[in-house]
């Protein structure tokens, strides 16, 4: 059963210091810094921070919290998050989504439907998952995309996810639509990675949203120009 989330920015009778948690489908492109980074100065939040980091080329989910709540970030980072994608075999990419350029290409005719099951199979309940060398992860104090921009390599350690659900569809082959539900740290673009690994070629992420994070559900989250007009005229502030 699922919890739904009501819209309303912020109830008359609770106090602004008390902060909110604030659901915005994050726009494609942006940074979940960058959402937060505007929120913060269109609606006058003097302290604001998100909820599990989303790459600038996914969309969906983003939760923030302003105020008091910023306590609770790590509750709802800690929370199972749900996701809808689409990954296309055959060619790679270095951080393995449309980020960066094409740098090699695969054959895809021998891949069949039972190749594609195992494979899903083989990345489905509690595994060892490698991070992107283009993520937020520290090597010695640098985050890894840094170095990545750079051409260097870092040797990255694993960390255990659990994948509850992944489910698969290609009917469009070589495009995968899936869904996946997995754990805290998670990197879809390293079960994409592994997954044109394990069918003898290559893929990539074109495309990544963010549908629930525990009980907060995409279908309850702000557009976020939304927020702030609904937000700055609560405050009596004028539109932007």
């Amino acid at each position: 059963m699922t919890t739904s989330t009501t819209k309303v920015p912020q109830q008359e009778n609770q106090p602004a210091d008390d902060g909110e948690v604030i659901l915005i489908d994050k726009p494609l492109t942006w940074t979940s810094f960058d959402v937060a980074n505007k929120l913060k100065r269109a609606c006058k939040f003097k302290k604001i921070g998100h909820a599990g980091t989303l790459d600038p080329l996914a969309t969906g989910l983003l939760i923030l919290c302003t105020g008091r709540k910023t306590k609770e970030i790590d509750t709802y980072q800690a929370q199972e998050k749900e996701y809808t994608g689409t990954l296309v075999l055959g060619k790679t990419t270095p951080s393995v989504d449309l980020e960066t350029e094409f740098d090699a290409e695969y054959p895809t005719d021998h891949i069949t439907t039972e190749l594609l099951d195992k494979a899903r199979q083989a990345l489905t309940g509690t595994i060892d998952q490698i991070p992107p060398i283009y993520s937020a992860v520290r090597v010695d104090g640098e985050r890894l995309y840094k170095k990545a921009r750079r051409g260097e390599t870092a040797e990255i350690k694993t960390r255990q996810v659990t994948i509850s659900l992944f489910e698969i569809d290609a009917d469009q082959f070589p495009e995968i639509h899936f869904r996946i539900v997995c754990t805290k740290g998670t990197y879809i673009r390293s079960i994409v990675r592994d997954f044109g690994q394990l069918v003898g070629s290559g893929a990539y992420l074109s495309s990544l949203c963010r549908t629930r994070i525990g009980n907060f559900l995409l279908a309850d989250a702000w557009s976020l120009s939304d927020y702030i007009q609904q937000k700055r005229a609560q405050l009596d502030l004028p539109n932007e």
